[in-house]
């Protein structure tokens, strides 16, 4: 305690006065964490649960978590203070056909095409093509009037276009279907936060993630579950529910939801620069732990294409002048840090340069063609 903070407590001691004990609260690095796991978590687990598992039913599966969370947050409206915020909110039935539905639509339109591209698609090849989530949204801001096209922001994410082409190229596991459904979910998903964006231009509809939950949950359960009714219920039975576990379903829709839990906690103790790069750092751990995980191939040309797309998104996100910033703090911090702690710098310089070279080895491999003959039938 410092001697001014000392001062203040004996003063307050003299008046009579009780100090107020110290608040602890956790460091904002938890809820980046927290938000890093249960992001990655949910996207390997709906991949196991889809192609490993051989639950061949991705309607059903968004079908399930849209009523999951609108069971989840009606409960949390009635038994708790978390959502009262949703009582400043104007909203009555004309309203919500004409602004939550539209919305709705688009969440389920992103949310389905993305369960279904797992079915084709590697989990490190769908992350790089997310990277393009953020040229999507900017080029239906422009197309809804909402920003005046900027030939000079069109450069700037060009970078990331071109990146995630050479990734596009160098993937082993390309399929046409499953690339054109992806896409098809990033432009709904531009379109959602475009239609977001401009209901939340007014101050009086402002809502937090958990709020907007409350209120698209419900919408995007009817929206799935009518495509549901006539497309994979006719051809789905109980025994393929059970095949997976009632148990498996279950904590996949509970860990969907505590991912919208984690984004309310994670806004609000960090700010848009830290999101932006806590989502750039899950993407990187995701490539990493489905070629661990699922033995996804990643070649060399995918990494530089990848790495191309994620420099273009920071640099959008943050700008020259923040970058360079950022890069004068890392480097009086690395300096501090091999002043007063020498030989800990050098081990996490060595296990870094470790953990490049495995994963540049471990890619290598996976793009390898099997060199075993096959044994011939009998």
């Amino acid at each position: 305690m410092g001697a001014n903070e000392k001062q203040q407590e004996e003063h307050k001691l003299e008046a009579g006065g009780v100090p107020a004990p110290p608040t602890r609260s956790l460091h904002p690095a938890f809820y980046i964490a927290l938000w890093i796991t249960l992001s990655s978590s949910v996207i390997l687990f709906n991949k196991w649960v889809l192609a490993a598992a051989k639950f061949d039913y991705p309607l059903f599966l968004t079908t399930w978590h849209m009523v999951f969370a609108t069971a989840m947050t009606q409960l949390m409206a009635r038994f708790t203070t978390t959502l009262d915020s949703r009582l400043k909110v104007p909203m009555d039935a004309p309203t919500y056909m004409k602004a939550i539905v539209p919305i709705g639509v688009m969440f389920s339109l992103s949310l389905i095409c993305g369960n279904v591209a797992y079915l084709y698609l590697s989990v490190s090849f769908i992350q790089m093509l997310k990277a393009t989530n953020v040229v999507a949204t900017l080029i239906a801001t422009w197309a809804f009037g909402m920003v005046a096209p900027n030939m000079k922001t069109l450069a700037n994410v060009s970078a990331i276009v071109i990146g995630v082409a050479i990734a596009s190229f160098g993937e082993l596991k390309f399929d046409g279907f499953g690339f054109i459904v992806q896409v098809s979910g990033i432009v709904a998903e531009a379109l959602r936060l475009v239609m977001v964006q401009r209901l939340l231009s007014s101050e009086e509809f402002k809502m937090d993630p958990l709020v907007s939950v409350y209120y698209y949950a419900p919408a995007c359960a009817l929206i799935n579950g009518f495509f549901t009714l006539f497309v994979e219920i006719p051809r789905m039975t109980m025994a393929d529910i059970f095949a997976v576990g009632v148990a498996t379903l279950i904590a996949n829709a509970f860990v969907a939801f505590l991912l919208n839990v984690s984004v309310v906690l994670l806004i609000g103790k960090t700010n848009a620069v830290v999101l932006t790069m806590s989502g750039v750092l899950k993407d990187i751990l995701l490539v990493v732990a489905s070629m661990a995980i699922f033995g996804d191939p990643v070649t060399g040309q995918q990494y530089v294409g990848y790495s191309i797309a994620l420099g273009g998104l920071v640099y959008y996100k943050l700008g020259a002048e923040k970058i360079q910033s950022m890069a004068t703090d890392a480097k009086l911090a690395l300096g501090d840090a091999r002043r007063n702690h020498p030989a800990r710098v050098k081990l996490v310089l060595f296990c870094t340069l470790l953990g490049v070279a495995t994963l540049a080895m471990l890619g290598w491999s996976r793009g390898m063609p099997a060199t075993s003959m096959p044994t011939p039938p009998v």
